[in-house]
């Protein structure tokens, strides 16, 4: 492909000779109007940069405390990351089975037995994935049809609507009742239609902290009952339950497990959120279809990091120590801020601490969080964004798996306000 030699291109300083592939693109790409219309036809027109990687890069640009995205600041457990190392050494490096190594799946398999009375079949229904957002991708593009509904509920962490209107879905919106953000089980009802395909969860939930209970979940039994929607069931969070609550996974009840699929994480579990490493438990029906999608995504996910879950996963203390972890986290960051102006809502599971700062501002969650941010030093999430039409609470998403130091620092900044 060769632009033509002409006045025009004497104008613009190329000619024949001078124009290398590179420039000969963005000749065309200036010139020709349909190319121009052909790159500017995005099927997300309205989906930007995340939230979280705006503050991210907002808290490092001004030095701020990074309490907006989600991960902790302490390392990972020397153990776990020998055992990568060594299954690297071993040779581990090549592409792992497309449903993940034999071994983790069984371990998998035998976790979810032992906490939630479920038997899953290592070998037809547990997919291990690159992350749980590619689990969740996976499964929604394997339901959803053109035109098809899917529930979701506000606030509704990022990546679900997208996903859903890639996949020709119509996302109908739910919203959790503000401030304990509790699910009106009497709207759910309303939302459903003929044409209503999935409904997702999330609990422990992000970005509130709130989770859902036994009776929960048997209002949603009766809701599905006698319906073909499916379920998904965000549950990376399973861990991180506080104040002797359990964690109501899915899993635990059959009439729900049979239309679900129930997605967790290794990254929120073991702190190694850039390992991006997670699995979907699905009936043998469901993961058929659940895998046609995922093999096309990612195939296969990092093999070594596999094999050293599959080892670590048996030191049952890591996990079930976590929720004492984290309320420990929780109450020690409340504690710090107790003099303070913000006004902590209900956090019954997760790392995230919503605050309210009606006392402080009227100002939108936005631009609270970004003055906060560069004025205050200390980043957070604003929830609004995680609404379709933005509704604004007066309050922010504050992280707090970080080290005791870095909470310190970041309530003496809070307590000044």
């Amino acid at each position: 492909m060769i632009a033509p030699t002409s006045k025009e291109d004497q104008l613009t300083g190329f000619s024949n000779k001078k124009l290398d592939y590179y420039a000969t693109l963005l000749y065309y790409s200036l010139n020709n109007k349909s190319l121009r219309q052909h790159m500017l036809n995005s099927k997300l027109p309205n989906v930007g940069v995340t939230i979280f990687t705006v503050m991210s890069k907002l808290a490092n640009d001004v030095g701020a405390i990074n309490l907006s995205q989600g991960f902790p600041d302490f390392d990972v457990s020397e153990d776990l990351r020998k055992l990568v190392a060594k299954h690297m050494a071993l040779g581990h490096n090549q592409y792992a089975p497309m449903q993940g190594i034999p071994s983790l799946r069984q371990r998998i398999a035998d976790k979810t037995k032992e906490l939630y009375g479920a038997s899953y079949n290592p070998e037809t229904e547990i997919s291990v994935t690159s992350g749980a957002t590619e689990a969740i991708f996976s499964a929604i593009t394997c339901v959803v049809n053109s035109g098809d509904e899917v529930i979701l509920f506000e606030p509704a962490y990022d990546a679900y609507a997208p996903d859903v209107l890639l996949a020709g879905g119509v996302p109908v919106y739910v919203k959790l009742k503000y401030p304990d953000y509790h699910v009106d089980w009497n709207e759910v009802k309303d939302a459903i239609t003929a044409k209503t395909k999935l409904l997702i969860l999330n609990s422990p939930h992000n970005p509130t902290g709130a989770i859902l209970d036994h009776e929960d979940m048997l209002a949603l039994m009766d809701i599905v009952a006698d319906t073909d929607i499916f379920i998904v069931s965000d549950e990376v969070y399973e861990h991180i339950v506080f104040d002797g609550h359990r964690h109501e996974s899915l899993a635990r009840y059959p009439e729900l497990a049979a239309r679900s699929f129930v997605i967790s994480s290794f990254g929120k579990t073991y702190h190694t959120t850039g390992w991006k490493l997670g699995y979907c438990l699905a009936p043998r029906q469901l993961t058929v279809e659940f895998q046609k999608v995922h093999q096309f995504v990612t195939f296969a996910s990092h093999t070594p990091t596999q094999y050293a879950y599959a080892e670590f996963i048996k030191k049952k203390e890591k996990y079930l120590t976590l929720p004492d972890f984290y309320q420990e986290k929780r109450d020690k960051f409340l504690s710090l801020i107790k003099e303070s102006r913000f006004r902590a809502l209900p956090c019954k599971g997760t790392y995230f601490q919503m605050l309210s700062y009606e006392a402080i501002t009227d100002e939108k969650d936005i631009d609270f969080a970004k003055r906060l941010t560069t004025e205050y030093k200390v980043a957070a999430i604003p929830p609004s964004v995680f609404y379709i039409n933005g509704d604004d609470h007066k309050a922010l998403r504050f992280c707090f798996a970080k080290k005791d130091e870095t909470l310190i620092q970041a309530a003496e900044k809070l307590c000044r306000i």
